[in-house]
């Protein structure tokens, strides 16, 4: 319950921060139901702010969250190895060579990065010592096949045109419950007290309707990574023992940010409609089906 609550709040934060700044400086009270135009773009502004300031820091996060350590020269074979098998992997899917980390931790690995060609993998040592070469291999696979299919990007995307409809939604819910709590009063200038708590609470309501959409989105980009780790590695068999494997390991939970790059996830019950990765079966099953 306390990863769900967490995965909501920081979709949520930045959108709820930004809306009670502005209005606080008297600019989202400005706009409104009459000058739908003006509304729109201060819609679009909050929703997207945060989602690519995100992106943009998304690498440097990534490292300082995990306390990930780019291999510049590799120490010892399996660094070598390592580094030498997310080349050609990136080769392979035409993308230009990604940063490649290790952090201390148990099994999991992730991609992030603003753009193809400079981006980032990173394995944990729970993850390299616990599955065989080829295991890592179908992971690594994986986390390219996110880069490549630019997922980062589209995540940040479809993140900030949810925000920009909560953001605009939330307004002209607040402002018709102002118009009706204050029917006949003329004197009066400006949104009120309904408009403020109304705004407030559809936030969190649209909010969370709108996590469930981004967590779709993520849960669906999870069997096209899978899928293209079976193409960059000719067989689909190498990434089915990857996450069979997984399963059998206890892999624990990257940072809230990270959360939706990262190789393991899921959720059950009405955690799944928040869950970033869908469950580890239901990816097998659908490499399965792959021809």
């Amino acid at each position: 319950m306390k990863r769900i609550i967490l995965f909501l709040a920081t979709n949520l934060a930045v959108v709820l921060v930004l809306s009670i700044v502005l209005n606080v400086l008297g600019i989202g009270r400005t706009v409104g139901p009459n000058n739908l135009g003006a509304l729109l773009v201060f819609s679009l502004v909050v929703g997207f702010t945060g989602s690519i300031i995100s992106l943009l820091m998304s690498k440097p996060m990534a490292k300082w969250s995990t306390g990930a350590r780019v291999i510049e020269q590799p120490a010892n074979s399996t660094e070598l190895w390592l580094v030498n098998t997310v080349q050609g992997l990136a080769q392979r899917a035409g993308i230009g060579m990604p940063e490649v980390a290790v952090y201390e931790g148990e099994p999991n690995a992730f991609a992030t990065g603003a753009f193809k060609d400079s981006a980032l993998v990173a394995v944990s040592t729970g993850l390299l010592t616990g599955m065989n070469r080829e295991e890592v291999e179908a992971v690594l696979g994986h986390e390219v096949a996110h880069i490549a299919n630019g997922d980062m990007v589209t995540l940040t995307l479809i993140q900030g045109v949810v925000n920009t409809f909560v953001v605009f939604l939330s307004r002209v819910v607040g402002f018709f419950v102002d118009q009706v709590l204050l029917r006949g009063n003329d004197e009066r200038r400006g949104p009120g007290i309904g408009y403020m708590i109304s705004v407030f609470v559809c936030e969190i309501v649209f909010g969370l309707v709108a996590s469930m959409i981004v967590a779709w989105f993520s849960r669906y980009r999870e069997f096209r990574a899978d899928a293209g780790s079976a193409r960059l590695l000719n067989s689909t068999l190498p990434m089915q023992h990857a996450l069979a494997r997984l399963g059998q390991m206890h892999s624990a939970d990257l940072p809230q940010s990270m959360q939706a790059f990262g190789i393991a996830g899921g959720g059950s019950g009405w955690g799944a409609l928040f869950a970033s990765h869908p469950p580890l079966e239901e990816r097998i099953a659908a490499l399965q089906q792959l021809r």
